[in-house]
């Protein structure tokens, strides 16, 4: 039920108030409206026919702050991401959402706001430097998830983050490969402490943490397999997070002769960690700095070498390089890597296939020509 009413404040001043009842049954009002021919559109559009619709939103229940919106949508996500993705979404958080929007309430967000604050992260106009497009999307979907929340629990009739104009993500140019010859002269560059660890990532295709978390167990020397089934994910302050492989599954890759002749598993026990390293509190292997800063021991490799500069993930590039070299499927490879498909793999690593096509042309020409005869 929807009344209107006239209503004078102190200064004698007359507005009207629109009384409703919600779906709920309970009592609300709004206020404000200097003419009655106002209250009663608001009222139309607003309650009776949002009701009728099962789109009605109460305007009070959209005063909520979006910080605190943030702690519920957190918590749900913690649920299911890797801890390392969290400490990227809390960091964001801190860095370019919680500044602008924390204590505002969620209704009063509008779609040209959002856009403005997203163009200002991509030009550097927050912290003084312009951000790639994967630095603004993480920060425009932690603001749009919390306000499709908001949505989906009727504290407003729509997200304001919709229709917002978004960087594009420029795709990266050809993976840096590096030969047999190249991979282990940059393993031997980086010392002893690193070198048969970075042997494993570019020989097998591990991930770092995937190779920091194995222990003496999941090596059978026999069969030259190991078992990927948790990961050392490393987040802020060099803190160390065990938890399962990137995809959540488990995997078992081979490795070369060469490679199970080395790792030092004879006389240890089964938990104890394959590559530890003494310099570190938990005996995991901590990942370098950034490629650009150049003063972590990989990069000074690298440029000692001529290599170009590349970060550590990279030797997944050469690992899957060198398996299609060596005569490994497609299907083969997505195993190895722990890719959730084979046509993910393909799309990663589509350059290493090209010789396929070739292959594909020359059994085509002899096909037609045994035809012809």
């Amino acid at each position: 039920m929807v009344t209107i009413t006239k209503y004078a404040i102190k200064s004698g001043k007359t507005f009207y108030r629109v009384r409703y009842e919600k779906p709920d049954g309970r009592q609300s009002d709004k206020r404000g409206f200097k003419r009655k021919a106002d209250a009663e559109k608001w009222a139309a559009e607003h309650v009776t026919t949002a009701i009728a619709h099962g789109a009605f939103v109460n305007p009070s229940d959209g005063m909520v702050r979006v910080e605190t919106l943030w702690g519920a949508w957190a918590a749900k996500k913690r649920i299911r991401v890797k801890p390392s993705y969290m400490d990227d979404l809390e960091g964001a958080w801190r860095k370019y959402v919680a500044p602008t929007f924390a204590r505002m309430p969620v209704a009063r967000i509008t779609r040209m706001m959002v856009q403005h604050w997203v163009n200002k992260i991509h030009e550097g106009k927050i912290d003084g430097k312009p951000k790639s497009a994967t630095v603004v999307l993480r920060a425009y979907g932690i603001l749009s998830g919390i306000c499709a929340d908001a949505v989906r629990d009727r504290m407003i009739g729509n997200n304001p983050c919709e229709g917002v104009e978004l960087p594009r993500k420029q795709r990266k140019g050809k993976h840096p490969y590096l030969t047999q010859d190249q991979l282990f002269a940059l393993a031997a560059k980086c010392g002893p402490k690193y070198r048969l660890f970075l042997l494993t990532l570019g020989l097998t295709g591990l991930r770092w943490g995937e190779a920091a978390a194995l222990t003496v167990g999941d090596v059978d020397i026999a069969r030259r397999r190991l078992s990927v089934t948790k990961s050392a994910t490393q987040v802020a302050r060099n803190k160390v997070v065990m938890g399962s492989p990137k995809t959540h599954e488990m995997r078992t890759v081979t490795m070369p002769k060469m490679l199970a002749d080395m790792l030092p598993v004879d006389g240890r026990p089964k938990r104890a960690i394959l590559f530890h390293d003494p310099d570190s509190r938990d005996g995991h292997m901590k990942q370098f700095d950034s490629p650009k800063s150049g003063t972590n021991v990989f990069s000074r490799a690298c440029d000692e070498l001529g290599l170009p500069r590349m970060t550590v993930h990279d030797l997944r590039h050469t690992a899957a390089s060198l398996m299609v070299r060596s005569g490994a499927n497609v299907k083969a490879v997505q195993r190895q890597l722990g890719h959730a498909s084979a046509a993910m793999t393909l799309d990663v690593y589509a350059d290493l296939f090209d010789d396929d096509l070739d292959s594909v042309s020359e059994s085509l020409d002899r096909l037609l020509k045994s035809s012809g005869d």
